[in-house]
C-alpha cells in the first residue's frame, strides 16, 4: 500500500491548492497544484508551511494508530533542519508546565 497523505488549502489569493505527499522508502516526495493547473509541480525542497501542514495530517493519523510516529518524527526533523517549527505558543506552554 502507498503512503500517500493528501490535503487541500485556500492561498491567500482565494485560489485552492491541493498537495500530495508520499512516503517511498525512507525519503518524503511532496507534489501540488492549483485546482486550475494541469501540471503537478514536484518540490526538491518543499516549503516549511507544506511540512507543518504534513506534520499535522500525519499526527493525526498517528493519533488514531493508522501509522507509526517514525513518519512523524521524520517530518518533524525535516521542518527543523529547515528552521521551521509545527509547534505553536500555546503547544509551547502546554509542554513547560508539563515538564515542571
Amino acid at each position: 500500500m502507498r503512503n500517500v497523505h493528501v490535503w487541500k488549502t485556500t492561498t491567500e489569493e482565494g485560489e485552492k491548492r491541493e498537495v500530495r505527499a508520499e512516503k517511498f522508502g525512507k525519503k518524503w516526495r511532496l507534489q501540488a497544484k492549483l485546482k486550475h493547473e494541469e501540471n503537478w509541480t514536484y518540490y526538491d525542497d518543499p516549503l516549511v508551511e507544506d511540512l507543518i501542514e504534513l506534520r499535522e495530517v500525519l499526527w493525526r493519523k498517528y493519533q488514531r494508530k493508522h501509522l507509526s510516529y517514525e513518519d512523524v518524527a521524520a517530518v518533524e526533523k525535516m521542518i527543523t533542519d529547515r528552521g521551521g517549527t509545527w509547534e505553536t505558543p500555546d503547544e509551547d506552554a502546554e509542554d513547560t508546565a508539563a515538564n515542571e
